[in-house]
């Protein structure tokens, strides 16, 4: 399986996401999931029939394309960052020796950004290992690399985060997924409620790092990505408050690319033992 995988890995970028736009548009439609990505689009407002079938390619692209990012060699798979906008925020951080909370939506290529920046500082992500063993093992092959470490999604996981914060390092964390119990707050997200995590804003009060959203925009004719990485709002004191700040801000980004979001993610499900949105019966 693997050896097939890294094969599949060494194609050139415009053949896996040709292969990414055959996936999309023939087979994808007629999987259960397509309907999340014409629901989850029309709840957006972004319902266009030629937005939801680019998207369901960006779907596809998105899972083929991450074997390069993973298995090639590192300095290969780093190289499909054609272009960085905003580094100057990394490096004001840097400068001003704050640790680093790396927000990455799930949009275009999320699996490169944080790989990307672990070049340049160590950072540390929460990760639950896959029910698979052949999948965490191939999971964990691709993220752990550069100066990438994994850590454990509980509370020995996120004091790990707070020391690698205190220590000038770095943290990701997806600004986008469902919190578990406990560790969320309902906020609007494109009009619909969804139990958003508060772990970032817990982490910025306790350690005064730098929130920067990462997002690896994928480039047309498989020409590779280019690495945006914008300033996060100054959050809000209350959860709820920070917590909608944050929502809007990824509407706005989303908006300037609906195809490249993950809308087969179940953002508003309620986790269990999460209390019901205000207002729910």
């Amino acid at each position: 399986m693997l050896i097939a995988l890294r094969l599949l890995a060494a194609l050139p970028l415009p053949v896996l996401h040709a292969l990414g736009w055959l996936v999309g548009g023939l087979v994808f439609p007629w999987l259960r999931r397509a309907g999340d990505v014409t629901d989850n689009l029309r709840q957006a407002g972004l319902g266009d029939p030629a937005v939801t079938r680019r998207a369901r390619v960006g779907v596809a692209r998105m899972l083929i394309e991450s074997l390069a990012v993973w298995l090639r060699p590192f300095p290969k798979a780093m190289a499909l960052v054609r272009e960085v906008r905003g580094w100057e925020h990394v490096e004001a951080a840097r400068a001003a020796g704050k640790g680093i909370i790396a927000l990455e939506p799930h949009l275009g290529n999320w699996e490169l950004g944080g790989l990307y920046l672990g070049q340049f500082i160590p950072i540390t992500f929460l990760y639950r290992p896959a029910r698979q063993a052949w999948a965490d093992a191939l999971t964990r092959r691709g993220r752990e690399r550069g100066g990438v470490r994994l850590a454990t999604p509980d509370m020995k996981g996120v004091r790990a985060m707070l020391q690698a914060l205190k220590r000038g390092e770095g943290v990701g964390l997806l600004p986008d997924q469902v919190a578990s119990k406990g560790d969320g707050v309902w906020a609007p997200f494109f009009g619909r409620p969804a139990y958003t995590p508060t772990l970032t804003f817990r982490l910025v009060q306790s350690t005064g790092a730098v929130a920067l959203i990462l997002f690896c925009e994928r480039l047309t004719w498989g020409r590779g990505f280019r690495l945006h990485v914008l300033p996060a709002p100054a959050f809000a004191a209350n959860p709820a408050e920070a917590a909608g700040q944050l929502n809007r801000c990824l509407e706005d980004l989303i908006r300037q690319y609906p195809d490249q979001y993950l809308w087969t993610y179940r953002r508003y499900k309620r986790p269990g033992g999460a209390p019901p949105p205000e207002g729910a019966a």
